[in-house]
């Protein structure tokens, strides 16, 4: 087992990177050692950075992350959530949380929410608790970590996204539940809203409706199976007017919003219709109250859901989708590489000044 490793500690807001070499523990009952490959650096990376997102600090930021196994407690899990072998070398990711499996959050299908959680790349660093985020090169799967094992072939840009990007989509759509013949609008085409298009087209939505203020990724939403695309136009009241001339009467059963922008939740309701689902996804970070007309949303009968994270089944099917799919849709457009961790700060200005899908970073 390595005795160090290197780690990139997160101290304020826009602070640079404090580059550290520190002792790796000797892992506790059921602790799994993983030698970090890659990570990507997620949008609430940015904006905790940025000061927009507030965290414990010190900390170590990044969680979607792939690694290989690099050493295992005597008592730690022989398999993952598929019931595959687990052993040193395997290459897994994990779920972005820990927590007791028995609680009642987590046997209601919350265990994100659990009492016990833990979050990588969310924690503070403490003389008990470290190694414990992505920007890192190692780091420690705590008790209760779902783990599943992957496919060597996929290329570990595309596979890293899956613990976060892919995840959090696949729970979006278990709220949406039955997809097949609804059309569905995805508000905010960033990489959820680019992956959500392809996943929806997957489960069977009839027609996929990509939202954005940016054209452009409006064009790859296209490539991702979106059958319609509409440009936020500059006053956002007149959507409505631009939806009815590019739309027609195709009605929106389902909208998802990825952006958290209060302007297109509200649209997105207006546009949905009778006994249509609102889930609402981007709203992480600080932001204006939304304002919603009460009487529309009881004569029109609609259902309004929140996600924040997803639960060990939206792992499962988050692997299910990249394993089936990464050669059909172009995921190698979605990141962004060339940084290694001691390039963090490079990566993060990079990030904030160009505004890519995902900065990847070689560990």
């Amino acid at each position: 087992m390595p005795l160090t490793a290197s780690v990139a500690i997160f101290n304020a807001p826009l602070e640079s990177f404090q580059l550290d070499i520190v002792s790796i523990p000797v892992l506790q009952p059921q602790e799994i050692l993983v030698r970090n490959e890659y990570a990507t650096l997620c949008r609430s990376d940015l904006l905790t950075y940025l000061g927009k997102r507030k965290e414990k600090t010190p900390t170590l930021l990044g969680h979607e992350i792939v690694g290989r196994i690099a050493a295992m407690a005597g008592d730690a899990p022989k398999s993952d959530l598929l019931g595959q072998t687990l052993q040193v070398g395997d290459r897994v990711t994990w779920a972005i949380f820990a927590s007791d499996p028995n609680s009642p959050l987590a046997q209601a299908g919350l265990p994100q929410k659990a009492d016990d959680l833990f979050k990588y790349g969310h924690e503070a660093i403490t003389p008990e608790s470290h190694l414990h985020g992505g920007l890192s090169e190692y780091i420690i799967l705590r008790k209760y970590t779902p783990i599943i094992k992957l496919d060597e072939s996929i290329p570990l840009p595309i596979v890293t996204i899956i613990n976060c990007a892919v995840a959090t989509v696949a729970g979006a759509l278990r709220l949406a539940e039955d997809l097949p013949g609804r059309n569905v609008l995805i508000s905010g085409t960033g990489m959820l809203g680019i992956i959500a298009c392809a996943m929806a087209k997957a489960k069977g939505a009839a027609k996929v409706i990509a939202l954005d203020i940016n054209p452009q990724r409006l064009e790859l939403a296209r490539q991702f199976g979106a059958d319609y695309t509409l440009v936020i136009p500059g006053e956002p009241q007149h959507l409505g007017a631009v939806a009815a001339e590019q739309l027609g009467q195709l009605p929106i059963h389902t909208m998802i919003d990825f952006s958290g922008a209060p302007d297109a939740i509200e649209n997105g309701l207006e546009l949905l219709a009778i006994a249509g689902t609102a889930i609402w996804i981007g709203s992480t970070y600080p932001q204006r109250n939304v304002q919603i007309n009460a009487e529309k949303v009881v004569r029109k009968i609609l259902t309004i859901k929140g996600l924040h994270n997803y639960n060990s089944q939206d792992l499962i099917t988050a692997v299910d989708f990249i394993q089936k799919h990464h050669n059909i849709y172009p995921f190698e457009q979605l990141v962004q590489g060339g940084f290694t961790l001691d390039q963090v700060d490079a990566a993060f200005q990079y990030a904030i000044e160009n505004n890519p899908f995902r900065v990847g970073i070689t560990l």
